[in-house]
């Protein structure tokens, strides 16, 4: 089986600074495309920021400038740097990836069960 398992989230002031980590285990040759979303309460899951298998970036416009995606590829392991965080940025962060499965099984879309990112002072 794959599994993904997000850690990093925390209780941080305005304007601090967080490092999420999402490290991806099991049977798998290889992971493509990774992706940050986020759910704040109330509210729709949304798109934070994309990294492809070659490390090329995207990033929704509430967050540019201040988060940075990126991967380990020894590690399987994803991050996203958030600093100068505001209160809007509170919210469960979820990893998202897409997984090619060995012995032509395909391929395999997993999420994260989450972790809690709280902006307040």
């Amino acid at each position: 089986q794959v599994q993904l398992v997000e850690s990093g989230g925390d209780l941080v002031q305005p304007g601090g600074s967080l490092r999420l980590s999402c490290a991806a285990s099991g049977s798998f040759l290889r992971i493509n495309t990774m992706r940050w979303h986020r759910q704040a309460p109330g509210k729709q899951r949304e798109l934070v920021a994309t990294i492809t298998s070659g490390g090329s970036a995207n990033y929704a416009d509430p967050v540019k400038g201040r988060f940075t995606i990126s991967r380990d590829g020894a590690k399987n392991t994803l991050y996203l740097q958030m600093n100068s965080l505001k209160p809007e940025d509170t919210a469960v962060y979820y990893c998202n990836a897409e997984f090619r499965l060995p012995f032509g099984l395909g391929y395999r879309e997993l999420w994260g069960q989450g972790t809690l990112v709280t902006v307040s002072s």
